[in-house]
C-alpha cells in the first residue's frame, strides 16, 4: 500500500562538515516539539547512531546496502519509519561519495532509493561566494536528487551569514533553512575511530541540550518538518506489530559498559528472538560472571582507552578465562578480541587482559583494517557452518601479534581480519575476530549462536559439577 512516511536525508559536501552535530540537534529539537523521531544512519557506523539515539530517545537504525542488500534495507526502513512521525537519515561522507564509480553506495543513491528529499549541511568556514558553485554542482550533478534545503554550518558572524545568504539566493535557488554559528558548546569530541562514544562522555545530556538549543535557535525547524512531510508516499506493506520474544532457552551475558559499546540493536533483538535472555555485564565493575550463564557476547568498543580499569578487575578476568577453559561459548568482536587476548599495548603502555587467547594486541597509529569485509565460513567455528558468504565490516587500529592460533572461523576474501587471510580465532567454544556482523546481513548468526549455547548448557553443567562436588 502507499504509506506516507515523512523523511529527509541529512547530508553534506564532505565528511566533518558537522552533519552529525546538526542531525543530533534536529532530532532533539523535533522530539521536543512532540513528534516521534526515528533516526537512521547510512553505513555501518556505531558511534554516530549512539548520539542520534540519545537525541531522539529512540534506537537509531543503520541502513547499509552492502551488508544487508536493498530488500533488507528498505524493509528495515519501512518497519521503523512507520512507527514514527518523522524519520531523519544521516548520510555518511559527502552526498555523492562512493567506492563505486556509478555511486551505488552513495548517500545520494540512498536518498534516491528512499525517494527522500535531501537537506545539505554546508561547512561555511572560510568561504563566501565560493559556496554557490559548490552547491550548484551538487544540485546539477544528479538532478533527480531533490536538494530541498541547506543549513549553513560553522558561520563566523552576522556579516559572514549575510554574504552567504545573498549569494545562495542569487545563484542557487535552494531554500536556506538556517545558519549555525561556530560554537565550542556544540563540538562532539573526536578520537581515532570517530566521535567519542556516548557512554564515555560524562556531559552527554548537557552537550545534547546545548546542541539542541543552538540548532533550534538557528534553524527553522518547521521548514525541516515541512520538507520531510512533503516526501512522496512509499510503497510498503502494512506495518506489523513487533512479535513477542519467545521464552528464553539460554542466558547470554552482554558486556555493556564504557569499554564495550558497539552493538547494533538488531543484533540484540535477533538474539532475544532466537530465545536468549540477555544479561548486561560491566567488565570494569562486575567481580564475577553470573552463576547462570550459557554464553557471552563481547562487542566492539575501546578497551584500550579503559585498559587500566579492565586490568584492575582481575577477578572477572580470571573468572572469564576459567569459564572459557571449561567450555563457555563466547562471540567476541574487535574490542572483545582485544579483551580476550593476553594483553594490549597502546601508546607505550601495556595492560593484562583476560588471557584466554594465546596472542597479544598492539594498537597502532594507523588503521590495520578499515572498510567492508567478505568472509567465507571455514566450518571450524562452533556456530558457523561452512558455506554462504558473509558480509561484514571492520575498523580497527589493533594488530594481533605473537599469535599461536591456527584455527579460524572465516577466510577473508575482502578486508584485513587477523592476518589478511583469516578472521575469527577459534579456541574451544570461542570465536574472536575483528569482523562486525549485522543480523540483517547474517540472519542465521543469532539463531545458531543461541541454539549452540542452549545445547552446550554451560550453566547446567556448572551447577551439576558444583552439586557433585558437595
Amino acid at each position: 500500500m502507499n504509506k506516507h512516511l515523512p523523511r529527509a536525508v541529512i547530508s553534506a559536501a564532505h565528511k566533518s562538515a558537522g552533519k552529525t552535530t546538526i542531525s543530533v540537534g534536529l532530532c532533539a529539537a523535533i522530539a521536543e516539539n512532540g513528534l516521534t523521531v526515528q533516526p537512521f544512519k547510512k553505513g555501518p557506523d556505531f558511534i554516530d547512531p549512539m548520539w542520534l539515539t540519545a537525541a531522539a530517545g529512540r534506537d537509531c537504525r543503520n541502513l547499509d546496502n552492502f551488508m544487508f542488500g536493498w530488500d533488507e534495507l528498505l524493509g528495515s526502513f519501512h518497519t521503523h519509519a512507520a512507527r514514527a512521525d518523522i524519520s531523519l537519515i544521516e548520510g555518511n561522507k559527502g552526498l555523492h561519495d562512493s567506492m563505486e564509480a556509478d555511486g551505488e553506495g552513495s548517500a545520494a543513491n540512498l536518498a534516491r532509493r528512499l525517494n527522500a528529499p535531501v537537506i545539505m549541511v554546508m561547512d561555511a568556514a572560510g568561504t563566501t561566494r565560493g559556496i554557490a558553485p559548490l552547491l550548484l554542482g551538487y544540485k546539477m550533478f544528479e538532478p533527480d536528487i531533490n536538494i530541498a534545503g541547506v543549513i549553513l554550518n560553522k558561520v563566523g558572524n552576522a556579516r559572514h551569514e549575510a554574504k552567504l545568504r545573498a549569494v545562495i539566493d542569487k545563484y542557487c535557488g535552494i531554500p536556506i533553512l538556517g545558519a549555525v554559528r561556530k560554537n565550542s558548546e556544540m563540538e562532539i569530541l573526536e578520537r581515532h575511530l570517530g566521535l567519542i562514544p556516548v557512554k564515555e562522555n560524562k556531559n552527554l545530556q548537557r552537550l545534547v541540550h546545548n546542541i539542541k538549543r543552538q540548532v533550534a535557535f538557528s534553524v527553522d525547524i518547521d521548514k525541516v518538518i515541512a520538507i520531510a512531510r512533503a516526501a512522496a508516499p512509499m510503497e510498503t506493506g502494512a506495518p506489523a506489530d513487533p512479535a513477542p520474544f519467545p521464552a528464553p532457552i539460554a542466558r547470554i551475558g552482554v558486556m555493556m559498559d564504557r569499554a564495550f559499546t558497539f552493538y547494533y540493536p538488531e543484533n540484540l533483538e535477533a538474539l532475544r528472538m532466537a530465545g536468549a535472555e540477555l544479561i548486561p555485564l560491566d567488565a570494569t565493575k562486575d567481580n564475577r560472571l553470573p552463576e547462570r550463564l550459557d554464553a557471552l557476547y563481547i562487542g566492539g568498543g575501546f578497551p584500550e582507552t579503559n585498559m587500566e580499569e579492565l586490568e584492575f578487575n582481575a577477578g572477572l578476568r580470571g573468572n572469564i578465562k576459567e569459564a572459557i577453559e571449561n567450555g563457555l561459548p563466547v562471540h567476541a568482536e574487535c574490542g572483545g578480541l582485544i579483551y580476550l587476548s593476553r594483553g594490549v599495548t597502546c601508546n607505550g603502555q601495556t595492560a593484562a587482559m583476560v588471557g584466554a587467547l594465546s596472542c597479544d594486541v598492539v594498537i597502532r597509529h594507523t588503521p590495520k583494517g578499515h572498510g567492508y569485509m567478505t568472509l567465507e565460513p571455514t566450518g571450524n567455528g562452533p556456530w558457523f557452518k561452512a558455506g554462504a558468504e558473509i558480509r561484514a565490516h571492520e575498523f580497527h587500529y589493533g594488530e594481533v601479534v605473537n599469535n599461536a592460533h591456527s584455527a579460524y572461523a572465516f577466510r577473508v576474501t575482502r578486508g584485513a581480519g587477523i592476518d589478511g587471510k583469516h578472521d575469527g580465532i577459534v579456541y574451544k567454544n570461542v570465536i574472536a575476530g575483528f569482523a562486525h556482523l549485522h543480523a540483517l546481513g547474517c540472519p542465521r548468526w543469532a539463531r545458531d549462536f543461541v541454539n549452540f549455547a542452549a545445547r552446550t548448557g554451560f550453566s547446567r553443567k556448572r551447577r551439576a559439577a558444583a552439586t557433585s562436588g558437595n
